[in-house]
């Protein structure tokens, strides 16, 4: 089947027809660069990545780019998220966005989120907002008052088409609180005039100011993917009313449709509860890492599609972990046997049937708008068929596993982003772990073979003890952490 998507701006899953044959431009809304990241930016950046990777597995030639918010994200009190975190560290706001933007990206890197192509800082284009909004004056959008520009939503009639809401169903304060000098209380700011303490601002025709928090990915989006491009993402919480006046203020300046297919991921809660500052119950993912690996963070986001909510908690995390355990372990254990010199040859076409079924099915899944937690079920069934080959008599041959760890590299680890090229970090001996107890089940088999089964029961025990646990069947003995 085709790659189909659910676009947010129908309401339908649709047949993925990228605007130019085999290339894809993609624009996601990137952080606010005022304090570390948390684990709703990892779901949120891990989706997206798989989305990227996905895409680029295919063969279609990306362009992704993915904004830094160092200016104009105001909060509900009306306080700007820089200026607010340069007060809490007394620090020059552009110190407050190099130390969090460096943070962010540690973070990506730690996850295996690959990098954007572009990620560019709203601060570094004010030119291209100020150009906009000229624009949008120029056709009547957008009116200036005391220094500061608003956008007139009355005068754009697809007002709400993304999130459905119409503006005589918008209260007055709705977000931030209404200001008097605005025509219509959901008309939204374009250009601020700063106060005269005001440290982040800059020179307009209308004043010394800062630009709305809005029109920075407008600006940046149609500077580096056109007046219209492929997909735009984010996630599902900023439906409105930051996307839906992206699409107001690019559509009014252009007169062209601004992005074709939105694709917005699901929101997070830390156990049960929405994350929030002053309920003390944010984790950051620096802190997270500290706990658990950074494969186990990825494959916790693959439990649930990315358009749907996940809840994150310890057990969570710590199932994810024996999951994403189970799903390499066999991986790895492939890996110490081709270092073998001792494997027969061949064995390539006994094979090729069952992984070209896998992979079949592990496509399917994945053009299913991005289907990944069925795709994951597939990579178990992986999982099966290699254990079954570990344990054969006669062994396995060399080619069959090379397909086999061939396999495991394209899915588990280009698309998925969840089998390294080596494993490092705590997990820094997976790999020497998974050859050693790939090494006693093999013992113990031979223990079993001459009815020794003293020997058999007692490598059962000691490997139990250390939290691995040996599962018999008819493919075979497969081992998980306990």
């Amino acid at each position: 089947m085709p790659l189909t998507i659910y676009n947010f701006l129908t309401r339908h899953q649709e047949e993925f027809k990228p605007l130019v044959e085999g290339r894809v431009h993609i624009y996601v809304c990137g952080p606010t660069v005022y304090d570390h990241a948390h684990i709703g930016h990892a779901r949120n950046y891990i989706s997206f990545d798989v989305i990227v990777r996905y895409l680029r597995y295919l063969g279609y030639r990306v362009r992704y780019v993915q904004n830094i918010t160092d200016v104009g994200h105001i909060l509900d009190t009306g306080e700007d998220r820089i200026l607010k975190g340069a007060a809490r560290e007394r620090l020059e706001p552009m110190e407050v966005v190099e130390r969090y933007q460096r943070s962010y990206f540690e973070d990506m890197d730690a996850l295996g989120v690959q990098r954007p192509d572009i990620s560019p800082r709203a601060s570094a284009h004010i030119p291209e907002q100020i150009e906009m909004i000229k624009t949008l004056i120029a056709k009547g959008h957008a009116y200036e008052v005391n220094g500061s520009v608003y956008f007139d939503v009355s005068s754009f009639s697809k007002y709400g088409k993304l999130s459905g809401r119409r503006v005589e169903e918008l209260e007055e304060g709705a977000r931030v609180a209404v200001r008097e000098e605005k025509r219509h209380p959901e008309d939204f700011a374009l250009w601020k005039k700063a106060p005269e303490e005001h440290i982040l601002k800059w020179p307009s025709p209308w004043s010394w100011g800062y630009p709305g928090w809005h029109i920075e990915c407008s600006a940046m989006a149609t500077k580096y993917l056109g007046e219209t491009f492929d997909i735009h993402g984010g996630g599902v919480d900023n439906i409105f009313p930051h996307n839906e006046c992206e699409i107001a203020q690019s559509e009014a300046a252009t007169g062209k449709p601004f992005a074709k297919y939105w694709v917005l991921g699901g929101s997070l809660t830390l156990n049960g509860v929405k994350m929030s500052k002053s309920l003390g119950n944010v984790l950051t993912i620096k802190d997270a890492l500290r706990r658990w690996r950074p494969e186990a963070i990825r494959f916790f986001t693959y439990s649930a599609h990315y358009r749907s909510p996940i809840d994150f908690s310890e057990q969570a995390l710590e199932a994810a972990t024996r999951g994403w355990e189970r799903a390499i372990g066999p991986a790895l254990a492939v890996r110490e046997h081709l270092r073998s010199s001792a494997l027969p040859e061949g064995g390539a076409d006994d094979v090729a049937p069952a992984l070209a079924d896998i992979k079949h099915r592990f496509i399917e899944a994945m053009n299913d708008d991005f289907n990944i937690p069925v795709a994951v079920s597939v990579l178990f069934e992986l999982s099966k068929l290699t254990n079954t080959l570990l344990a054969a008599e006669p062994p396995a041959g060399r080619r069959a596993l090379e397909a086999v760890a061939a396999l495991y590299s394209e899915l588990a680890g280009q698309v998925l982003g969840i089998l390294p090229e080596r494993i490092s970090a705590n997990g820094a001996n997976a790999e020497r772990e998974a050859g050693l107890i790939r090494l006693l089940i093999e013992l113990r088999a031979e223990a079993r073979a001459r009815k020794d089964f003293a020997t058999s029961d007692r490598i059962r025990e000691r490997l139990k003890a250390l939290g691995v646990i040996l599962e018999d069947g008819r493919d075979g003995t497969n081992w998980k952490f306990a």
